[in-house]
Order: structure tokens, then sequence, then C-alpha cells
């Protein structure tokens, strides 16, 4: 199946960037969390970050701040804010998957890419420079008030762009935070980008392709 839309839009985190909030876990809590326990401990600290963004916009600090919090309460170990700011001052330093750039540079210069991310606008703007191709708009949860999964952020963006749901290829490795919602806006064309961390579920109407090689031919190039 191939795709030609009039826009490609992309979550960032995870999908284009190479979001290491598990290892930053890792590494602050190898002290404090037994050898064994940490694939839990990192998977509780997932699961509070999504709940964090569930409800009203509040900025992404408070939401890396209440979700290591949360994490901690629930685990009975010791909460230091200085390990939050570690996180948050990291997560603009991150860069592509080392497949995003040579994908993207394929397909940038033909069908206009955009952003939709659950980021703030300072952070973000260093993770797009660092994805070294251009990008037609890059939106975030701090311009929309609204964090994805919740359908007003991808309202925002469709709304910014005066288009409609069926002008988008969406592009994202989570089901839970982009497809669902994707599909409950009316954006029919949607990839899932297997990036292992989180499972494909065909029946929401994706397509998938291993990584952002393979989004070039999605849309016939």
């Amino acid at each position: 199946m191939t795709f030609r839309p009039k826009y490609i839009s992309f979550d960032c985190y995870g999908t284009l960037t190479n979001f290491q909030m598990a290892p930053m876990a890792r590494k602050l809590f190898a002290e404090r969390v037994k050898p064994e326990d940490m694939e839990q401990f990192c998977k509780d600290f997932a699961a509070y970050r999504l709940d964090e963004v569930l409800g009203d916009w509040q900025p992404y600090y408070d939401v890396v701040y209440k979700s290591v919090l949360r994490t901690c309460n629930r685990w009975g170990v010791p909460f230091r804010e200085a390990d939050v700011s570690e996180i948050y001052n990291a997560v603009p330093t991150w860069g592509p998957h080392p497949d995003v750039t040579a994908g993207l540079t394929k397909i940038a210069d033909k069908i206009p890419l955009v952003i939709i991310s659950n980021a703030m606008d300072a952070q973000l703007v260093h993770n797009v420079k660092l994805l070294g191709v251009p990008f037609h708009r890059v939106y975030t949860a701090q311009q929309a008030k609204a964090y994805k999964p919740r359908l007003r952020a991808f309202e925002y963006m469709i709304g910014c762009l005066n288009a409609k749901p069926e002008d988008f290829l969406h592009v994202s490795s989570s089901m839970r935070y982009d497809h669902m919602s994707a599909r409950d806006v009316g954006i029919k064309d949607k990839a899932f980008v297997n990036r292992n961390h989180e499972p494909g579920v065909p029946a929401y109407g994706t397509t998938e392709i291993s990584d952002i090689g393979g989004l070039p031919a999605l849309v016939g190039l």
C-alpha cells in the first residue's frame, strides 16, 4: 500500500528522536533500585508519564517531576528533585535514531513534514535541529495546551495548517500516545514505526515499518 498525503506528520520523541528516559532512570536510580527490579521500575515511570499528560496541560518539567515522584513513592525509594532536573535538561540533547536523517532526506523536499510533539518549545527546537532535515511546521504541547493522546493536540495541528484529517499520513512508534487518537480524530493513514518499545495494533488501521528508512516506499519515493 502506498500513500500520497498532503502532509506527513510525526511524533518526535521515540519515533524520530532516540528518547532515553529509561536509560536515564537506570543510571540515576542504580543505587536505589535492585537490578532485577529496574525493568518494572522503568515501566512504572513510563506509565506515570502517560497518566500525567492525560489531564489539563502542565509544563513538561511538572510532568517529569510528578512522574518521578509517583514512581519513587510506589517503590518506596528516596525522591530527589536533582534527578528531575537532570532528566529534563537532558531531553534537548537527545539526537535521532540512526535511520531517521537518511529516511527523511528522501522525502523532505517532496512532501511537507510536520511534527506534533509532547514537548516545550525550548526543548524541541534543539531536538529538531539534530534531525538534520527541514520541517514545514513544528508544533508542541506547549502551543496546543494539550499533550497527546489528547485529541486537542491533533486538532491544534490540523487547525493550524487549515487542513483536514484526511490530508495526513501520521507516523509514530506509539499506539497509545498517537495512533489511537489519530484514528479518533479522523486521520485514516497511519504508519507505525516498530521501535520495539510498544506493540503495534493493526486493528487501528496502521501500516507497520521497522524504521524511518521504510517510509519513502510508503509514499512512493
